[in-house]
């Protein structure tokens, strides 16, 4: 047998693998995921100091109250579409560090009650309207997605800024060790 059919008949029994999963884990999964880089961003956004809410490293890119301000647009948007309720924000860009985690904690309770009603029965039904209508769970794993990457963005802010993000807080070893 070849290496080819080898990739082929393990990519069949992968998928197969992922089929016999009961929908209650990859529900249970998604929630986990969000959870995790929910978490981060709070955490990233609490720890920035208010006068490097107006850092910009380039010209060309978002201060980092900027991309705090997106990040609670973007889950407002993802998480109301999944949940079928009308959630907008519309953060100025200029806002002051207590109104943009205002702002941040309103688009998390409405993804935490985004996430909270998608259940085992209704994870695949449809859900959003035009480039947002997808089952409940892909609009909600789309959201974990765009989170992730916004924290990455929020990393590098904040590791400018002499900084340890909050996911390698844990990890971080001591100057001198």
């Amino acid at each position: 047998m070849n290496h080819y059919s080898k990739l082929v008949m393990a990519t069949f029994a992968g998928c197969f693998c992922l089929y016999a999963q009961d929908a209650s884990t990859v529900v249970k999964e998604a929630r986990q995921s969000y959870d995790h880089v929910k978490n981060n961003i709070l955490k990233a956004a609490e720890e920035m100091p208010e006068q490097d809410y107006s850092f910009q490293p380039t010209p060309d890119i978002r201060t980092f109250g900027q991309l705090v301000g997106h990040i609670a647009e973007a889950q407002a948007h993802y998480c109301s579409a999944a949940a079928d309720i009308k959630t907008q924000l519309n953060v100025r860009g200029n806002a002051s560090k207590a109104d943009l985690m205002a702002a941040l904690k309103e688009s998390i309770g409405t993804c935490d009650r985004a996430y909270d009603s998608v259940s085992e029965s209704n994870y695949s039904s449809t859900a959003g309207t035009g480039r947002m209508q997808h089952s409940k769970l892909g609009i909600l794993y789309g959201n974990v997605a765009h989170d992730n990457e916004e924290y990455g963005y929020m990393s590098v802010y904040l590791r400018l800024k002499g900084l340890v993000p909050p996911s390698s807080q844990a990890r971080a070893v001591p100057v001198g060790h």
